[in-house]
């Protein structure tokens, strides 16, 4: 967080006003979230989903919240408007959009196991279903060259079975990505529904959680070492990540040139 005035005064106001935002930035529902959500799954670096599955004690300071806020913002416009245009379908009883309904992607035999989330918007008529991703120009600039990336991919597909399980016949998944920018710009990627897709993804996660059944990092901290990590991984935002640590018990050093070592042996091998 900056916080600046133009006087004594108004740099202790700006003080005031970030910290409140950033306090309850940190303090919402989204954030206070244990356990693992449609969006988290198909994220690239086990080892931060081991943390999370284990609801490890995190080390990183909390990062600026604004982005968070803006988009948790966007999603409540959105789900305004989309409310106010509601319509009926052609037999006049069924409302075209889901907007903002919780889906159970999977019902587990332990709550662990369980699955669900908040889908953005179903459409009924197109069998759509959409994502809203307000992202940086820099940001929706990649993704409108090299596609959404397998995360928010999975996340798309998980919803669709989200929907498929809540009685819906989804076909297509539409991620929408729209620029925080001075003027609109929108990108929407797009494909077919595909179930294997969110199958494949769920089956990840499970080995995910049997080798940390298996490795046990719990008692056996130095196990934790035989958890990978990803070179796709966000370290940036990793609440886990511990620059420069030893110990993965306590944290995470995050992708470091021996990583990058290691792959390129392995390449070249």
């Amino acid at each position: 967080m900056i916080a600046t005035g133009s006087d004594d005064i108004g740099a202790a106001l700006a003080t005031r006003v970030g910290s409140l935002i950033v306090d309850a930035a940190n303090n919402a529902p989204r954030s206070l979230q244990k356990r693992i959500g449609p969006s988290e799954v198909g994220d690239p670096c086990e080892r931060k989903l081991s943390y999370k599955l284990l609801d490890w004690p995190e080390v990183a300071a909390p990062g600026d919240p604004i982005a968070s806020v803006l988009g948790t913002s966007f999603h409540a416009w959105m789900e305004e408007k989309f409310t106010e245009r509601q319509t009926l379908l052609a037999d006049g009883i069924t409302p075209r959009y889901k907007v903002e309904e919780r889906v159970t992607v999977r019902r587990g035999i332990t709550e662990a196991a369980n699955l669900d989330g908040s889908s953005d918007l179903y459409d009924r008529l197109t069998r759509t279903v959409f994502d809203w991703k307000l992202v940086g120009k820099s940001s929706l600039d990649k993704y409108r060259r090299q596609g959404p990336g397998e995360q928010y991919r999975k996340q798309g597909h998980l919803y669709g079975l989200g929907q498929e399980n809540a009685g819906e016949t989804p076909e297509r998944i539409a991620i929408v990505f729209v620029g925080r920018h001075h003027e609109l710009l929108v990108h929407v990627w797009t494909e077919p529904y595909d179930r294997q897709v969110a199958l494949d993804a769920l089956a990840r996660l499970d080995q995910i959680r049997q080798r940390l059944l298996d490795l046990d990092p719990e008692s056996r901290p130095d196990n934790w070492a035989q958890i990978p990590t990803s070179e796709q991984a966000k370290c940036r935002f990793c609440p886990w990540l511990n620059p420069g640590a030893t110990d993965l018990s306590v944290g995470c050093p995050g992708i470091t040139n021996s990583n990058a070592g290691a792959s390129l042996a392995a390449l070249i091998a």
